[in-house]
C-alpha cells in the first residue's frame, strides 16, 4: 500500500505538470485534527482547473493514479441523481487499497472550491487566487442543541411510526417492518442518543457520520443497549428489537428532556407503547383491532 507520502506527492506531481490544474485542495477527515487516523482515510482531493469538459473527455489522464479496482462518476449516473454544480467527482478504490475522492472545479467557482466546509485546507495555489482559510475545523460538524419543538418532533416521529412496524409485523411483511425500524425509527433513537452525550460536552463534539464515533461517548450499558435494538432475521426479533428501541429512547428521552427543561410526551409513549403490545398479540385472523 503506498504511503501517505506517496499519495500526496502523487496528487501533487500530477497538478504540478498539467497546466490545466491550477489549484489544489483537500477536505474530509484528513484536515480533521480530531477524527482518527487509519488505513481507510480517503483522500478528498479538488482539483480547480481550467477546460474542465477536456479532462472529462480524456478517458486516460486518471489512469497515472494506479490501477484501481473500482471508480465512480456520480455525475454520469442514473441511479444516483447527480448534483449539477458544474463540480465533476471522481471516486476511486485502487488496487493497494488507497482511496481518492477526486473533485474537479471549474476556475469558475474557485471561491467556492471547498462549498464552505470549513474542514479545507489549500495544498497548491499556482496563482496565488484562492481565498484564504483559517485553520481547519470540525465545528460544524458538532451535535447542535435542539430547541423544544425539534425535541418534541423527534420523540413524536419515534412513537408514530413505530406503529408502522407493529403493522408489518402482524402483517407477516419482514422487509417492509425492518425498513421503518430501521429507516425512520433507529435515526430519531441515535439524534437522541447524540443529544444525550453532547450535553456533557456543552454541545461541543462530533459524533461522525452515521453516529459512527457514538460508541466512545456511551457508557458500556447504554452501548449494549443500543446493540440490543438490532434484531436477527425472524419476527420475534424484531418485535424484541422494537421494545429494546423503545426502552432506550424512552429513558434517553427522558434524560435528555430534564437536562433541557423540556417536555417529554409520556403520555403518548404510554399509549403508544400499549398499542404495539397489544398488536403482538393480536390474532392473526382478527377481523377488528380492538
Amino acid at each position: 500500500m503506498r504511503s501517505e507520502q506517496e499519495m500526496m506527492n502523487l496528487i501533487l506531481d500530477m497538478a504540478k505538470n498539467d497546466e490545466r490544474i491550477r489549484a489544489v485542495g483537500m477536505n474530509g477527515s484528513r484536515t480533521n485534527p480530531n477524527a482518527p487516523k487509519d488505513v481507510f482515510q480517503d483522500y478528498d482531493i479538488v482539483y480547480i482547473v481550467h477546460d474542465l469538459p477536456a479532462f472529462i473527455e480524456d478517458k486516460q489522464w486518471i489512469d497515472r493514479f494506479g490501477s484501481r479496482i473500482i471508480m465512480q462518476k456520480p455525475e454520469e449516473m442514473k441511479l444516483i441523481p447527480p448534483e449539477l454544480d458544474g463540480k465533476f467527482p471522481y471516486l476511486m478504490l485502487f488496487a493497494d487499497g488507497n482511496r481518492i475522492d477526486l473533485t474537479l472545479c471549474p476556475f469558475e467557482q474557485k471561491n467556492n472550491w471547498n462549498s464552505g466546509d470549513k474542514l479545507a485546507v489549500v495544498l497548491l495555489d499556482k496563482d496565488d487566487c484562492l481565498p484564504k482559510l483559517p485553520a481547519p475545523t470540525d465545528e460544524d460538524y458538532w451535535v447542535k442543541r435542539p430547541s423544544a419543538k425539534l425535541f418534541a418532533d423527534c420523540c413524536n416521529e419515534f412513537w408514530w411510526v413505530s406503529t408502522y412496524v407493529a403493522k408489518g409485523l402482524w402483517r407477516q411483511e419482514m422487509l417492509y417492518a425492518q425498513d421503518h425500524l430501521n429507516v425512520a425509527v433507529r435515526p430519531m433513537l441515535i439524534r437522541m442518543l447524540e443529544w444525550q452525550v453532547s450535553i456533557r460536552t456543552d454541545f461541543s463534539i462530533s459524533t461522525g457520520k452515521n453516529g459512527k464515533y457514538l460508541e466512545k461517548y456511551l457508557s458500556r450499558e447504554s452501548w449494549h443497549e443500543l446493540m440490543s435494538t438490532f434484531p436477527d432475521a425472524t419476527y420475534e426479533g424484531v418485535w424484541r428489537a422494537l421494545f429494546a428501541m423503545g426502552d432506550l429512547f424512552r429513558q434517553t428521552a427522558q434524560d435528555v428532556a430534564n437536562s433541557l427543561d423540556y417536555e417529554y410526551p409520556l403520555e403518548d409513549d404510554q399509549r403508544v407503547t400499549a398499542y404495539l403490545k397489544h398488536v403482538q398479540n393480536l390474532a392473526q385472523d382478527a377481523s377488528e383491532i380492538f
